[in-house]
């Protein structure tokens, strides 16, 4: 029982700073005593491990593009996004029109419903989101879960989305009023995204499509995305200078070193239990990282002699009888 507690205490401690940033990470060294609600934190975190390094789960992508600053670039993005009317647009109402005149009344009754937004403002009065998954998930299905999202995100705001499906991925561009009924405006931080890719994610799950929202440091990954401006420029052959395909830096290695060291305690733990199915997860959490981007740049830096102070115990070669043992034992 004992040692139960304490896997499970460190499943907890350290798969909330890898999968729920932003939390506060528990302190004390002994975790506390078994029970349900520890049990069932630590099923849920073991549900997350399985899903990112096992099943590879597809992941939600939801970014904010930009906003408008004044009607005017609201009406541009609502042109943009219904294609000048071309595609159906729905509201935070249910209402589903089409139509240059369709649009032309949704914005007049952004401009006027609240508190005037004039053509030009200092101010963003808009967010312009994307809510993406990747190729071969069903539209209708990506675009359920965004109307879902947004009744439980965006909640007293006025907004409008459009799904879009002739490019690679099914996406759904959801434009927001800053100002909700109340007259609270809409300030998202990087917690604020990271809880909506949590929603995005389970609201896709509720419907049966496997999605998650695992952090790209989580799972050591870097890729860039470009801005919706640019993708727009390379397609027109205006874009002058190609977008950054990887992140690096200091902040993007501190942030990797960081996730792998909670990786690397999991594993630890995972690996001293008695259950078979805790130590195949652990087997399997090594070669996922060790699969990485940020793992295949580390096994590079050690080609070339580099020295490094990454917990490299996380990424320990793994034997694959040792994988043909533990299936034996379940």
């Amino acid at each position: 029982m004992n040692a139960h507690r304490d896997i499970d205490g460190v499943l907890v401690q350290w798969g909330d700073r890898l999968f729920y940033p932003g939390n506060r990470m528990l302190k004390v060294k002994v975790p506390p005593r078994l029970g349900t609600s520890l049990r069932s934190q630590a099923k849920a975190i073991r549900n997350r491990i399985e899903a990112t390094v096992v099943r590879r789960s597809p992941q939600v992508m939801l970014k904010v593009t930009g906003g408008g600053r004044g009607m005017g670039g609201i009406a541009a993005h609502f042109r943009y996004i219904s294609k000048n009317g071309r595609l159906t647009i729905e509201d935070d109402r249910g209402s589903i029109e089409s139509g240059k005149e369709a649009v032309h009344a949704m914005l007049e009754q952004w401009r006027f419903g609240g508190s005037l937004i004039d053509e030009n403002s200092p101010r963003r009065e808009a967010f312009n989101l994307v809510l993406s998954m990747p190729r071969g998930t069903a539209g209708h299905g990506v675009l359920q879960a965004a109307r879902e999202f947004a009744r439980i995100e965006l909640k007293d705001h006025r907004y409008v989305m459009v799904l879009h499906e002739h490019q690679e991925n099914p996406h759904v561009h959801l434009c927001v009023r800053a100002e909700s009924m109340d007259g609270v405006r809409l300030n998202p931080r990087k917690s604020d995204l990271h809880r909506w890719r949590e929603t995005f994610a389970e609201r896709l799950r509720g419907l049966g499509i496997d999605a998650e929202a695992t952090r790209q440091a989580s799972r050591g990954e870097g890729k860039c995305y470009p801005a919706l401006w640019q993708t727009c420029a390379q397609k027109q052959g205006r874009l002058k200078k190609s977008p950054v395909p990887s992140k690096s830096g200091e902040a993007y290695r501190r942030s990797r070193v960081g996730a792998l060291e909670a990786w690397a305690r999991i594993g630890s733990a995972l690996r001293l239990s008695d259950q078979a199915t805790d130590r195949e997860l652990a087997i399997r959490i090594s070669n996922f990282l060790r699969e990485s981007m940020f793992g295949r740049e580390l096994a590079m830096q050690k080609d070339r002699g580099l020295r490094s102070r990454t917990p490299m115990r996380s990424l320990a070669p793994v034997d694959s009888q040792a994988i043909k043992e533990v299936k034996r034992e379940r």
